[in-house]
């Protein structure tokens, strides 16, 4: 696969995510309630809420490091990270 930068991708298929050397994406979004929501796609059950936009996303970027971590911890493949995250609206 080749990434819109020209480069070639890396795929890696895993039970739990979809990787290409890009970076993983947190998804933001404001609530009717006026607090935010990011989300990882890539990574099942990394959902968080924020009074700001900018701590949902602080927020998501832990629990994504945490669920990294514990994939780790069970012995489970991870591909090369040269960046984790993107920020899109």
């Amino acid at each position: 696969m080749i990434t819109p930068s020209g480069r070639e991708a890396l795929l890696v298929e895993h039970p739990y995510l979809r990787w290409d050397d890009t970076m993983y994406k947190v998804e933001t979004e404001q609530e009717v309630d006026g607090r935010w929501i990011a989300e990882v796609p890539e990574l099942p059950g990394v959902l968080a809420y924020g009074q700001s936009r900018d701590e949902a996303v602080r927020k998501a970027q832990a629990l994504s490091l945490h669920v990294l971590a514990e994939l780790l911890d069970n012995g489970e493949p991870l591909p090369q990270v040269q960046n984790v995250f993107s920020i899109v609206a």
